[in-house]
Formats: structure tokens, C-alpha cells, sequence
């Protein structure tokens, strides 16, 4: 049979062949290797794996890639980035250095609002360039499929504005995008009462996202100081209610509940969860909701204080692991995430490759990635090295070699 490109000899073949629905407790180890295996790929989709001899026989490739050496998995599938964005903050990093909390930067002006103020100022092409920058490194380091957040903007003209380039990028660049409105995100300064501003979000700016189908998520950063619980689920019902999914970022910096909101919701994911309480765990586990883990924030912020990913994937939560790509966590390596994972977390490297691929896909509701099975979108990437453990025992450098996007061949070294 002639096919369009074959994969042979990986030195490790990652498929994620198993369960339809999110993994978790000991299924999330089994990333179902093959020792010596191959890809079979046509019109962009997989269409088999499986030993190197077997599918040399049936299939006729136009092209024949070589991975001797080589570790195969499935493309990075990132499901928790800040994406839309325009200036930085590097002079905060010093500040947190020097012991400042967020909490007390964002009280100061800085933090989120400082990024609102650039990213209000800043065109729509000035932002696509900007987002493209990052999209491009992303894709060189493996991600070929993310989420992405509004919440910069926090008024209806900008927050239409960076939710239309996230939606015009997805279709323009090469890596896909799945959009989320997180107006939800900070209280603007035009604004001093928090359910002020919800109420605001809820009957100006939800109608004409949902109506324009610009958001297929809406998220809330229910937070100490941000956004209570009540607050959140106002804007989450209000929503569910025009047809979206939910997410919440919850526990990041204190626990006032918002994970057990999120599993009362059945969000599709609760984001962070640095705090969450056993009890909080056990609600998310019964209730599906994943939890994105996303280990660079504690790394970035100093804190000393992880989720505990062991104890989560204990009580039978799925989970996923995110950059959080954002002015104040500014990487685009899901590499360096999975050593933080492992080193930080304690996750195993294929519990941290499931939870970057075929976990954090479901994350964001795609059915059709993360794993490389017949049926799948053909979304592979080659990393230069022998087997898995080097993922993320070698940091600090990006292991990738090629990269395919529906089976082209989007980035090679």
C-alpha cells in the first residue's frame, strides 16, 4: 500500500494506545511503547504502528524517515497558556528576588494590570506578531496543539480583540489553537467592586463572545483577593448557560474553595492547585474533572510549593501538565515543564509525557490528538535521544528533531 511517510526504527515508540477517556492513577505510566517501532502516515492521519518489519512489508512509503536512536511520541498538546499578551515584566522578576509576593506586585500596579496596560495599547497585528514570536518557538520545542486565554484586555473591545487573534491564528499558523475568554482575570482599574466587573463580563462581553463563537472555553481566576467562589460560579453558570465549557484556576495561592467549585460544575479542568486539600482531590476525581498541573508558576514565583501530583493521581485524578506561558512564567518549553514535573512533582517521565500529550488533549476538549493510533491527526515529534528518562534528565536544551503537523514535516535541525 502506498503511503505518504513511514517512521521506522524509533528507538522508542510512545503511541498512548489505551483508554479513550482521561488516564489516570497507574494507566497514566503505560504510554503503550514499542521497542524498534513505526509510524505509518497518510492524508495527515495515522494509520498504523507497530513493529519496524511489520509495516516495512505492508506499506510502499514516498518517504521513509530513519529515527535509529531516536525517542517518538506523540506532538505536546500545552492546554493552560497565557498566549495573548503584549509587553514583559523582567524587572519583576528582581522584585520577586528581593521578596515581593505577586499578590503584593499586582496590589502595586504591576502583575496582571501592568500587562493590561500594554497589551490595551498594542494593535491587533502588533499583538499577532508578538504571539507569533512564541507560537513559532512553541512549535520548534514540540507543541503543536495549545489553549489559549484571554484575560489581558479585561473590557469588551480588547478582550474581542485578542480573542479574534487567537481565533485568526489557529486557522493562519501552522500549530493549533483552542480559545478561552478569561475576562475573568484581574479587576480593571475603570472598576473598584469585583461583582461590578462580573456583572459586567456576564451581560456585556459573554452575549457577544459566544454569539461571534470566539471562545470555546471560559475560565476564571478564583483567587484570594481576585475572585471568590460566588463571583466565579456567576460567570462559569452564565457560560455553561450560552454553551461554553468551564474552566477555574483554583488553589494556586490559597484554598478558598475554588477546586471543589470546579468540581461541582464538572468543569472540564481545574488549573494550578498548588493547595488543594485531599478531600478537594477526591471531589475532582469523581466528578472528571482533570487537573492541569503547572509546575514552572511555583518554579518562577520562588514559592517552594508544587501540587501534589502523587497524592492527585492517588485519589484517581487525571492530570496535565501546562506551561502557563504568561508574562510572569515566560516559557514556551513544555520540556523544561515535564523536568519540573519530575523533579519538582515527582511524576515518572511517562506519567509526565501522558499528562503532556494524550491527558492534556482531552484537557481541551480534542478527541483526535495526543495519541498515535490509526485515526489520529499525525501529529508526531522526533526527540534526539534513546529513550524517555532523557526528557527530562537533559534540561535546559530543546531535544527535539523534527516536528510533523498533520503529517508535514513543520520544523527540522
Amino acid at each position: 500500500m502506498k503511503i505518504d511517510l513511514l517512521i521506522k526504527n524509533c528507538s522508542e515508540l510512545h503511541t498512548l494506545k489505551g483508554p479513550k477517556r482521561p488516564r489516570c492513577g497507574d494507566e497514566m505510566k503505560d504510554t503503550a511503547m514499542v521497542t524498534g517501532g513505526a509510524l505509518a502516515v497518510d492524508g495527515g492521519m495515522m494509520i498504523d504502528a507497530g513493529e519496524t518489519g511489520e509495516l516495512e512489508e505492508k506499506y510502499d512509503p514516498v518517504v521513509s524517515m530513519d529515527a535509529t536512536g531516536k525517542t517518538v511520541i506523540p506532538g505536546f498538546v500545552d492546554p493552560h497558556t497565557h498566549l495573548a499578551f503584549a509587553g514583559s515584566r523582567e524587572d519583576e522578576l528582581v522584585m520577586k528576588i528581593e521578596g515581593k509576593s505577586y499578590m503584593e506586585i499586582l496590589r502595586g500596579g504591576g502583575g496582571i494590570l501592568r500587562t493590561v496596560r500594554a497589551t490595551r495599547k498594542a494593535t491587533k497585528g502588533e499583538l499577532k506578531d508578538a504571539m507569533v514570536k512564541r507560537m513559532d518557538t512553541m512549535l520548534s520545542y514540540g507543541t503543536t496543539t495549545a489553549e489559549a486565554k484571554s484575560g489581558y484586555g479585561l473590557d469588551l473591545e480588547n478582550e474581542l480583540k485578542c480573542l479574534e487573534a487567537i481565533n485568526e491564528l489557529d486557522r493562519e499558523h501552522t500549530m493549533d489553537l483552542v480559545p478561552t475568554y478569561m475576562g475573568a482575570h484581574a479587576l480593571p482599574p475603570e472598576f473598584k467592586d469585583h461583582g461590578e466587573y462580573i456583572d459586567y463580563c456576564m451581560e456585556e462581553v459573554l452575549p457577544v463572545v459566544a454569539e461571534r463563537k470566539l471562545a470555546e472555553y471560559c475560565d476564571v481566576f478564583c483567587e484570594e483577593g481576585i475572585f471568590d467562589p460566588c463571583h466565579s460560579r456567576d460567570i462559569l453558570l452564565k457560560a455553561k448557560e450560552l454553551g461554553m465549557g468551564l474552566k477555574v484556576h483554583g488553589d494556586e495561592l490559597a484554598n478558598i474553595g475554588c477546586s471543589r467549585l470546579a468540581a461541582r460544575l464538572s468543569a472540564i479542568s481545574a488549573e494550578h492547585l498548588a493547595k488543594t486539600t485531599v478531600d478537594d482531590m477526591k471531589a475532582m476525581a469523581e466528578a472528571g474533572v482533570t487537573g492541569i498541573l503547572l509546575p514552572g508558576t511555583p518554579f518562577m514565583l520562588m514559592q517552594g510549593h508544587y501540587p501534589d501530583a502523587r497524592m492527585m493521581m492517588e485519589q484517581g485524578m487525571a492530570l496535565a501538565l501546562a506551561t502557563d506561558l504568561n508574562p510572569n512564567c515566560y516559557t514556551e518549553s513544555m520540556q523544561m515543564v515535564i523536568t519540573l514535573a519530575c523533579l519538582q512533582m515527582k511524576m515518572h517521565p511517562r506519567e509526565a509525557l501522558t499528562a503532556s500529550t494524550f491527558n492534556a488533549a482531552r484537557a481541551v476538549g480534542r478527541e483526535d490528538i495526543g495519541c498515535l493510533e490509526p485515526g489520529y491527526k499525525a501529529d508526531v515529534v522526533i526527540l534526539d535521544i534513546p529513550n524517555i528518562l532523557h526528557l527530562p534528565y537533559h534540561f535546559g536544551v530543546n531535544l527535539v528533531e523534527r516536528v510533523y503537523k498533520d503529517g508535514k514535516l513543520v520544523f527540522c535541525r
